[in-house]
């Protein structure tokens, strides 16, 4: 199939789990998808992937964020037993291989290394990845664009940079992190070292870290906020909604009218969003 980045297709993008127990994303059309992560057992991610009617042999490719267990379970398992081609830059390459807890490998053309700042092509998707900061080695954010659509994802951001402010900017559907609530980590039973871990830089987002820059970045092209890798000690789903919704709303943005904002549960597969 030719590039086309104006196909009429319909498109449709879902979580199949966001958060440390898991992450897993869905971006196809009708005929062809491909996972974003792949932290969930393959038998889960066949039976979620069903659930919204998509058969796994319709998958054409697993791109890779980073090489934390909670994004790379199954990565090397689709390749080697499933022929699934894995996108990812050398470094996170280097890292699923050598993962202690993966115990196939991807190897021959189902190896495909990536570059940041240098678009590549799948199918009618043409998708740039980016540094985005993680205590990963190596971690890449993904814009896609596709027909008059272009979606970034960004997850695991330890703070936010003007790299990825460029294609947020950029973009007219965000699934970006939201993991933490200030207060709650603080206040709750994670040792010290951790909680440094999650909030010094180079780990999460807080729920309100993430509220301000949108509010502040906010573009009227941009229609859905999804947010995303929810922490299951230190967060909660409506904490995280309410807290972006409120800082969006006192800068004039109307949550639902001008924008969508919802959240992508922890080990819970999301609504089906068709575009």
């Amino acid at each position: 199939m030719q590039y086309n980045l104006f196909s009429s297709d319909r498109f449709s993008f879902f979580s199949l789990s966001s958060g440390s127990c898991g992450n897993c994303y869905y971006l196809g059309n009708s005929h062809y998808g491909m996972l974003i992560d792949a932290g969930l057992g393959p038998r889960v991610i066949k039976k979620r992937l069903a659930e919204h009617g998509i058969d796994f042999s319709t998958i054409y490719a697993l791109l890779v964020t980073h090489d934390h267990y909670d994004h790379i379970k199954s990565a090397a398992y689709l390749a080697e037993k499933l022929n699934i081609p894995v996108y990812t830059t050398e470094k996170v390459h280097r890292g699923i291989r050598n993962c202690p807890m993966v115990k196939n490998t991807i190897n021959g053309s189902n190896k495909k290394i990536i570059e940041k700042g240098k678009p590549f092509q799948i199918e009618d998707f043409r998708i740039t990845a980016f540094d985005v900061p993680h205590d990963s080695s190596d971690n890449a954010g993904y814009f896609f664009e596709f027909a008059n659509h272009k979606l970034t994802l960004a997850t695991d951001v330890g703070n936010i940079t003007d790299e990825m402010t460029y294609y947020i900017n950029k973009a007219h559907h965000l699934v970006i992190e939201s993991n933490y609530d200030e207060d709650m980590l603080h206040n709750g039973r994670y040792p010290y070292f951790l909680k440094q871990r999650i909030s010094n830089g180079s780990g999460h987002l807080s729920n309100r870290q993430t509220a301000e820059f949108l509010a502040k970045n906010y573009s009227s092209n941009l229609k859905n906020i999804w947010l995303c890798h929810l922490s299951g000690d230190n967060n909660h789903p409506d904490l995280a909604y309410e807290t972006v919704k409120t800082e969006l709303v006192r800068n004039g943005i109307e949550v639902g009218v001008t924008v969508n904002l919802d959240v992508f549960h922890r080990n819970v597969l999301s609504s089906k969003i068709d575009f």
